[in-house]
């Protein structure tokens, strides 16, 4: 749940011919893509709402550009660094219809529900409201996920442009110059659309840039006050800090999910998809001790 004085928006249901055009004068959005073939048409589906439709590509070598010009969006190229410096350059580089962009990945769908509350969060946005964070729900084999994705989490994605930067290389921090608040609705998330090769390609990258992160932080002290923050965000950083410091954190990581945040009641769903994640966090420990030995000259 938010923090004390996170203001919360209430859903407008469906999305209704009113509400579209409406929602036509506020906001744009912003996809990410790299070979996204497969996600991206039924992604696109979910946005008819909006006219103003950017896909940022980084080099996709499928049917990625032809799907996105085929669907009327605007398609744009630019090189890959990190998520981060990606979205940066988005907000930076790209010339948007509106004042507001909602950043969706394309693994993601957007719900009517959640369409209709961004509409009246950006109309009813006082002028110190520079961010929305949100929640999504982590689908697997045909169920949601809940307990076992460790829910929630909250993401900045519904930013004022020119008023929000982002920092940290994945699972990117979302700073706004103002003051945030939290919508009710959720993003759908298909994380194992494309397969679990492709999530076990890209959570190899993604412990990769994280070990290293995690060896720049060390150096940094812990912000305990932070773990106490009315912010979720600073909260949850907070949180992953300390868990770093502990023992044994894979094997805990999975205890936590499935056995503290009952993800033994999601059945076989539930099983793997916490031993996923016990398998990234180990990934994750290795590559550090990995990095660690490397930079005192020993052998891996």
């Amino acid at each position: 749940m938010p923090g004390r004085g996170a203001g919360r928006i209430g859903s407008l249901g469906m999305v209704n011919d009113k509400t579209r055009q409406e929602m036509k004068c506020s906001v744009a959005v912003l996809i990410l893509t790299l070979n996204e073939e497969q996600n991206l048409p039924d992604c696109l589906g979910t946005l008819k709402w909006c006219d103003d439709i950017v896909v940022l590509d980084s080099g996709s070598s499928d049917r990625t550009e032809e799907i996105a010009l085929g669907a009327g969006v605007r398609f744009c190229h630019h090189r890959f660094d990190d998520y981060a410096s990606q979205r940066n350059a988005a907000l930076d580089g790209v010339e948007f219809k509106y004042p507001w962009v909602f950043m969706v990945d394309a693994d993601e769908r957007v719900p009517p529900e959640l369409a209709a509350e961004v509409l009246k969060a950006t109309a009813e946005a006082e002028e110190d409201v520079d961010l929305f964070r949100m929640r999504r729900k982590d689908m697997f084999m045909g169920r949601w996920i809940k307990n076992s994705s460790g829910y929630p989490t909250w993401f900045g994605r519904l930013i004022r442009v020119g008023k929000v930067s982002f920092h940290r290389e994945v699972h990117e921090d979302c700073v706004p110059q103002g003051r945030e608040e939290h919508l009710v609705e959720h993003l759908i998330h298909y994380p194992f659309s494309k397969g679990l090769n492709d999530w076990f390609a890209r959570h190899n990258h993604y412990s990769t840039v994280e070990a290293e992160l995690r060896l720049r932080e060390s150096q940094e002290p812990v912000k305990w006050r932070d773990v106490l923050s009315d912010d979720p965000a600073r909260r949850r950083r907070a949180y992953k800090r300390c868990a770093f410091m502990l023992p044994f954190r894979p094997f805990l990581m999975f205890m936590a999910l499935f056995c503290i945040r009952l993800g033994m009641f999601e059945g076989k769903p539930g099983l793997v998809y916490c031993l996923f994640r016990a398998i990234y966090e180990y990934m994750i420990d290795l590559k550090i001790k990995e990095f660690e030995r490397r930079t005192k000259g020993q052998p891996t």
